[in-house]
């Protein structure tokens, strides 16, 4: 069976679409210790709306930060970012979806857990991120 029919496998009258098949391949990674300034000149260089907290060894989990975090968390509690670091307002473990996932249990997990995106994780290894975005505009109307 080639990728392609493991990917787009038919059941009933419905294709299944995988995650793979819609996710961002770009993301980025910090340190838990990057400050939240330079968090964000990553985030606009990368053009990307979440940042994934590298683990800190092999027995640690994967964090995320959104851009929506770092609004609630330090510019509307008046902290500086450039003395916050990204450690401080993570979310983690990083709630994370398997690249073979159908994006329609994709899109009841992000419903369940009130989250628009999550890192894309196979063998323990970050292959990107998917959103709710990523899931209508390159999924639902995926040929």
């Amino acid at each position: 069976m080639n990728e392609y029919n493991l990917s787009h496998r038919e059941f009933g009258d419905q294709r299944i679409i995988r995650v793979r098949d819609v996710m961002m391949d770009a993301y980025a990674m910090v340190e838990g210790v990057t400050t939240v300034a330079d968090a964000i000149v990553i985030a606009k260089q990368r053009q990307v709306k979440a940042l994934i907290v590298n683990k800190r060894n092999a027995d640690d989990e994967y964090g995320i930060v959104l851009m929506n975090d770092i609004a609630k968390q330090v510019l509307a509690q008046d902290r500086s970012p450039k003395r916050t670091n990204i450690y401080e307002i993570m979310t983690k473990p990083a709630l994370s979806v398997s690249a073979s996932m159908d994006v329609r249990y994709c899109a009841r997990l992000f419903e369940r857990f009130g989250i628009s995106r999550a890192p894309v994780i196979e063998d323990g290894k970050v292959l990107g991120m998917v959103s709710y975005n990523n899931i209508v505009l390159n999924g639902m109307l995926h040929d």
